[in-house]
């Protein structure tokens, strides 16, 4: 079964890295974090009378913003169909199937490998964040981002957004399983991660229980309450929003491979 698992995740790599899907995972931390970078090298002048901790954050969170609201769930939304699709399109599932290799490993190497496209762009978003902090602490010695380390809590708040981000990928791993069209599983993702930001923005207090709502109520409780000053970050990662994000992660996926096993896809 590990086998069929390895052949079809290898399978997997190869008909995607030539598409928007795998590409996205690697262009979209790439374009952010240089935005990031531009505005903090154009406009040092007004970051300089920055405290090192405060520089970071402000850099870090040009980053949050963007990825924390719309673009980690509508990613993430894209990433479910774009896997998919290549089956979809290329109208493969019966001869994918028919392989002699269980159900089971084609299903659970897909998904994986969804997951492994959120989980690269986030880890690329941490890497290139502090990689053009440091930077700009060389270009820009006026901006004293070296003298403040934040390695360990940047590597934890995308930690953080990836767990977030499983329940939403998990529903629409198996909406663009089922549904060959491009507008269905797109469209009901869309409206959902609408009335997640509504929630989540709101502070409904049921917000977390909402999986599109998720990377956005991560964020908002992701600082961890401290008592008396505190001089450096404290990140609470796992908050009650992401267990659920892991348990409806979990209980899709299984939900969705009964249906695989016992429909036949077409």
């Amino acid at each position: 079964m590990m086998k069929g698992f390895l052949l079809s995740f290898r399978s997997e790599f190869y008909k995607t890295r030539k598409t928007l899907g795998f590409w996205s995972a690697i262009l979209l931390p790439l374009l952010i974090t240089l935005l990031a970078f531009a505005i903090f090298y154009t406009k040092s002048e007004k970051f300089v009378m920055m405290q090192p901790i405060m520089l970071w954050i402000q850099f870090t969170m040009i980053s949050l913003g963007m990825m924390g609201s719309l673009l980690l769930p509508m990613y993430t939304i894209f990433v479910a169909y774009s896997v998919n699709n290549v089956e979809h399109k290329a109208d493969t599932w019966k001869t994918l199937f028919s392989l002699p290799i269980s159900r089971w490993s084609v299903y659970a190497a897909k998904f994986l490998y969804a997951v492994f496209l959120i989980f690269l762009c986030l880890a690329l978003f941490t890497v290139l964040t502090i990689g053009f902090g440091n930077l700009l602490s060389l270009l820009k010695p006026e901006l004293k981002f070296n003298n403040y380390h934040m390695e360990l809590q940047l590597m934890q708040v995308y930690f953080k957004l990836f767990l977030s981000a499983l329940g939403i990928l998990s529903i629409q791993f198996l909406l663009s399983l089922l549904w060959k069209d491009f507008l269905k599983p797109m469209g009901v993702g869309f409206v959902a991660t609408i009335v997640g930001v509504i929630a989540a923005s709101k502070n409904w207090e049921y917000s977390y229980a909402f999986p599109y709502s998720h990377p956005m109520v991560a964020l908002s409780s992701m600082i961890h309450k401290q008592k008396g000053p505190a001089k450096d970050l404290v990140i609470d990662v796992f908050t009650k929003d992401v267990f659920v994000s892991l348990g409806i992660s979990a209980v899709v996926f299984v939900i969705g491979y009964f249906i695989v096993q016992k429909r036949s896809v077409k």
